[in-house]
């Protein structure tokens, strides 16, 4: 499974941004796919996580901000960020799994458990 990662960009604090993760193919029946975020000297962290019957989390930092939807039919994931803020300037990475056990966005132990990774894209948000 290969992911590919786009909508990347600079935008001015308050502003919004959409990410897309397509993946080349997927094969799973239950499945975790998740956004991450890292900068430099930190650790990749969840953002927003969710599984294949549909239910969602999200990290303190982004809820009521960050909506994570998935396209079945165009094996598309989407992160939707509003009222962005000079924090959440970083690379931003699209991962999957099998299987939904662990599927946080906020469990420490998530990031080392996706299978799969994108390469990821970057946003920059000035304030």
């Amino acid at each position: 499974v290969q992911l590919v990662e786009s909508g990347g960009g600079s935008v001015q604090a308050g502003g919004s941004l959409t990410l897309s993760c397509v993946a080349s193919e997927f094969i799973y029946s239950t499945y975790c796919m998740a956004w991450f975020r890292q900068t430099a000297g930190e650790e990749r962290e969840g953002v927003a996580a969710i599984v294949d019957d549909g239910n969602t989390t999200y990290a303190d930092s982004v809820k009521g901000r960050f909506t994570i939807s998935q396209d079945n039919a165009k094996n598309t994931l989407n992160l939707h960020m509003n009222s962005l803020k000079s924090e959440d300037t970083a690379t931003y990475y699209c991962a999957a799994k099998r299987g939904r056990y662990d599927c946080y966005a906020g469990s420490p132990s998530l990031p080392y458990g996706m299978d799969h990774w994108g390469k990821g894209t970057l946003v920059t948000i000035s304030s």
